[in-house]
C-alpha cells in the first residue's frame, strides 16, 4: 500500500492519509443533508437523493484515489445542484427526469473528452501564474463560504454584504471553533482542523447548538424512484432548451473540476513543471462519478475544494480519497449522526484552509502589469460572482487581450485563444 500510493515519495504515512480523509469527509459531508434538500425541489425522491449523493461520492473519490493518486474528494456539485434545480427544472420548466438525463450526456462527453486528453491538454497549457491566481481565488472563495455559513458576513440590501450579528449563537459558536482551531495550529498541533471540528461540534451539543442524534443507525433509502430514469428519456436531449442545459453544465463542471484540481495539486506541492501529474486519470474518475451519478439520480459530480481542508492536516496521495470514500460508505448507516455536521460547525476549517490556500498569490508575477490585471480579476470574481468558473472564465478572457498588447501574443497558447473566443461567447449567450 505504501508504494502503491508512493507515502515515501510524497513524505506522508498512514495515520496522516487517514486524517487527512476524515477531515475532508467531515468538511463535505454536508452535500449527504444540503443536496437532497435541493435537488427534492425540483421533485426528484429526498431519500433516494440520499442515496444517490453517498453513492456518487463513494464511486468518484475511491476512483479519483486509486487511478490518479489524488487526495480529491468527489460528490454532487454544491453550484450545479442549485443550477439544476431552480435554473432548469423551476426557471425553464424541464422535467426533472429530463434534466438528469442531460447530466448524464454532459458526463458521457466528458469521459469521451477525458479519454482523448483534450481535458488534460488544457489544465496544462494554463500559464503558471493563472494557475497560481485560481489556486488563490479558491482559497478567497473558500473563506467567503466559511464566513457566510457562520453568519460573520451577510447580505445586505444597501451594501451587497455586511457584517452578521456576531452575538447571535450560532455565530458565536463558528467564532469559538476559529479561535480553537487557530489556536491549535499555531501551536503547530496535527490535524488541528479535525480537532476543531470535533471540539465545535462537541459544545455545540453541550449547550444546545447542535442536535444530538435521536439514534446512531439508519435505514437507507431505496434508489428506486431515481436509479436508471436516464434512460428513458434519451429522446428528449435534442430539444434546444436541453442542449443548451448540457452546455453549461460541461462548462461550469469542466472548470470547477480543472479549478479544484490545481488548487489541491499546488497545496500538496505536487505539481510538476507547472503540470499536474496523473491529471488524465483524475479527470476521467471525475467525469466517471458524474455519469455515474446521473445514473443513481443526482446532478453533476465535481471535485470538492473542500478536500484542500484535508491537504492542510497532511493528505498527499489517493489513500486520503480511498478514506474518503470508505466514509461516505459508512455514512449510508449512520445518516442520524450527519445532523451534528452543521455549516457553523465546518466553517472554521474554511475559513483557515482559504487563508492557506490564498498564499499562493506570492507565486505570481506581481511585476508584469499583463499578469497583475487578469491574475487579480481571476481571484476577486470567484467571491464575488460566487463561482469558480466565472472567475477562471474572465482571466482567460482578459489574458490574451493582455498579452497581445504586451506584444507578447506568440507567448499564449493557441488553446488559450480559443477558450477566450469561447468565454466571450458564452457571455453574450449566457
Amino acid at each position: 500500500m505504501r508504494n502503491f500510493f508512493q507515502f515515501k515519495e510524497r513524505e506522508t504515512n498512514f495515520q496522516k492519509e487517514t486524517l487527512a480523509g476524515i477531515t475532508t469527509f467531515l468538511s463535505m459531508a454536508y452535500i449527504l443533508v444540503v443536496n437532497p434538500i435541493i435537488l427534492s425541489q425540483a421533485g426528484l425522491d429526498k431519500g433516494a437523493l440520499f442515496t444517490a449523493t453517498a453513492l456518487s461520492a463513494i464511486v468518484g473519490s475511491l476512483l479519483i484515489g486509486l487511478m490518479a493518486n489524488f487526495p480529491v474528494g468527489i460528490a454532487p456539485s454544491m453550484g450545479l445542484n442549485s443550477f439544476f434545480t431552480f435554473s432548469v427544472v423551476i426557471g425553464m420548466g424541464i422535467e426533472w427526469q429530463v434534466a438528469l438525463t442531460g447530466v448524464f450526456i454532459a458526463g458521457i462527453i466528458f469521459m469521451i473528452l477525458s479519454l482523448l486528453k483534450i481535458r488534460e491538454k488544457i489544465i496544462n497549457v494554463i500559464p503558471k501564474d493563472l494557475k497560481h491566481a485560481i489556486a488563490g481565488g479558491i482559497g478567497f472563495f473558500i473563506a467567503f463560504i466559511g464566513l457566510k455559513n457562520a453568519g460573520i458576513v451577510v447580505g445586505s440590501e444597501e451594501t451587497f454584504v455586511s457584517i452578521g450579528q456576531l452575538t447571535s449563537p450560532t455565530t458565536a459558536l463558528a467564532a469559538f471553533g476559529f479561535i480553537i482551531t487557530l489556536m491549535m495550529l499555531v501551536r503547530g498541533i496535527r490535524g488541528g482542523i479535525f480537532y476543531g471540528i470535533v471540539v465545535t461540534s462537541i459544545i455545540g451539543m453541550i449547550v444546545g447548538l447542535v442536535d444530538v442524534p435521536s439514534s446512531v443507525v439508519g435505514e437507507i433509502p431505496s434508489l428506486e424512484p431515481t436509479f436508471g430514469v436516464v434512460f428513458q428519456h434519451l429522446g428528449d436531449i435534442f430539444r434546444p432548451e436541453v442542449l443548451a442545459v448540457i452546455f453549461t453544465f460541461l462548462f461550469v463542471a469542466f472548470f470547477d473540476t480543472a479549478g479544484a484540481l490545481i488548487a489541491v495539486a499546488s497545496q500538496a506541492g505536487i505539481m510538476k513543471d507547472n503540470k499536474i501529474p496523473n491529471a488524465g486519470r483524475a479527470l476521467l474518475a471525475d467525469s466517471t462519478s458524474g455519469v455515474a451519478g446521473a445514473i443513481f439520480g443526482t446532478s453533476t459530480t465535481a471535485s470538492f475544494v473542500e478536500s484542500s481542508a484535508g491537504v492542510a492536516v497532511g493528505g498527499r496521495t489517493g489513500f486520503t480519497s480511498v478514506v474518503i470514500s470508505i466514509c461516505f460508505f459508512i455514512a449510508l448507516f449512520f445518516s442520524p449522526v450527519l445532523g451534528v455536521i452543521t455549516p457553523e460547525v465546518t466553517a472554521p476549517a474554511l475559513i483557515i484552509v482559504g487563508a492557506l490556500m490564498a498564499t499562493e498569490v506570492k507565486e505570481i508575477d506581481w511585476s508584469r502589469f499583463e499578469i497583475v490585471v487578469p491574475a487579480f480579476v481571476t481571484i476577486i470574481m470567484m467571491p464575488l460572482t460566487f463561482s469558480v468558473a466565472t472567475g477562471i472564465a474572465l482571466g482567460f478572457i482578459l489574458y490574451p487581450f493582455a498579452m497581445i498588447a504586451k506584444r507578447d501574443w506568440k507567448q499564449v497558447h493557441p488553446i488559450m485563444y480559443t477558450l477566450g473566443g469561447l468565454f466571450i461567447m458564452y457571455f453574450v449567450f449566457l
